[in-house]
């Protein structure tokens, strides 16, 4: 890894993201580090950076729209009984050091930072591997501490009265290209049948890549997925879908997702075949 502002991630020693560390970044995209370019083996770029659709989609990170009424995913604050309102809310992920670092991963302590008063603390954990000679597996875990003497609640535009929205978390905007991604799940298809389910994996198909996206602990399997495909394409899993969360102090909320970055399109036995090979202990 290199430079003190971005760190690259390496399969073998071929590049295959840039975690870019202290973004210079308007405040109402609420700053944050983040992965972009994220790459297949083959080079072709599986990501999309503040594009013209949502520009505080910011490749492959952790955001969440809603702690205690702070906004750390950017843009427009759904509020109830207004809909979508520019609110001078933001937050800002602060990157504070990394614990370790190497060519295949990082451990990166952050300070989730709004109206000058710090709400969580986070430990970040990414690490890539190669799985075969098209496929590789980015595992990224969160660890979100209660850094205040109050307790803390997650919430999501779903939780504030938008039905259907409950992004927020960890969350993949995925590279847009002329015909929508087919998405799946082990037993279903489509963006209407697979948006707000729990599956184990959920694969986006594009037209020479393949993303697949895995719960890798029990509490991140009970969170339903967040897809969207006509859109965008876009791929979360939600935090904070039918209530909000509480967080008490000192309490500490972790996810961990492992997403398969494949060549090609693949099919479901492949696509399963590779979820076990990335998440097996």
């Amino acid at each position: 890894m290199t430079g003190n502002d971005s760190a690259v991630l390496r399969v073998a020693g071929r590049p295959v993201g840039r975690y870019v560390v202290r973004p210079e970044l308007p405040a109402r995209l609420s700053p944050r580090p983040y992965l972009h370019p994220v790459t297949t083996l083959s080079g072709v770029a599986v990501t999309e950076l503040s594009p013209a659709d949502h520009p505080h989609h910011l490749g492959v990170g952790v955001a969440v729209p809603d702690v205690e009424g702070h906004n750390f995913w950017g843009g427009r604050t759904y509020v109830r009984d207004r809909g979508p309102t520019e609110l001078d809310n933001h937050g800002t992920q602060r990157h504070t050091a990394f614990q370790l670092r190497d060519p295949d991963g990082f451990v990166e302590e952050l300070r989730w930072v709004a109206a000058g008063t710090e709400l969580l603390r986070e430990r970040r954990t990414v690490a890539a591997t190669g799985l075969t000679p098209t496929a590789w597996a980015l595992d990224l875990t969160f660890s979100l501490t209660n850094a205040t003497d109050r307790p803390l609640t997650v919430g999501s535009p779903a939780t504030n009265g938008r039905p259907g929205a409950a992004y927020g978390g960890f969350f993949w905007r995925a590279r847009k290209e002329d015909t929508p991604p087919d998405v799946f799940t082990p037993g279903a298809e489509g963006e209407s049948e697979v948006h707000g389910s729990r599956a184990d994996w959920l694969a986006l198909a594009g037209s020479t890549w393949t993303l697949v996206f895995a719960g890798a602990t029990d509490a991140t399997r009970r969170d339903p997925w967040f897809v969207r495909t006509a859109e965008y394409p876009g791929v979360g899993s939600s935090l904070a879908h039918t209530g909000r969360v509480p967080v008490p102090p000192g309490g500490t909320l972790v996810r961990r997702v492992v997403t398969v970055v494949a060549d090609g399109r693949l099919d479901r036995d492949t696509a399963a075949a590779l979820v076990r090979k990335a998440v097996s202990p």
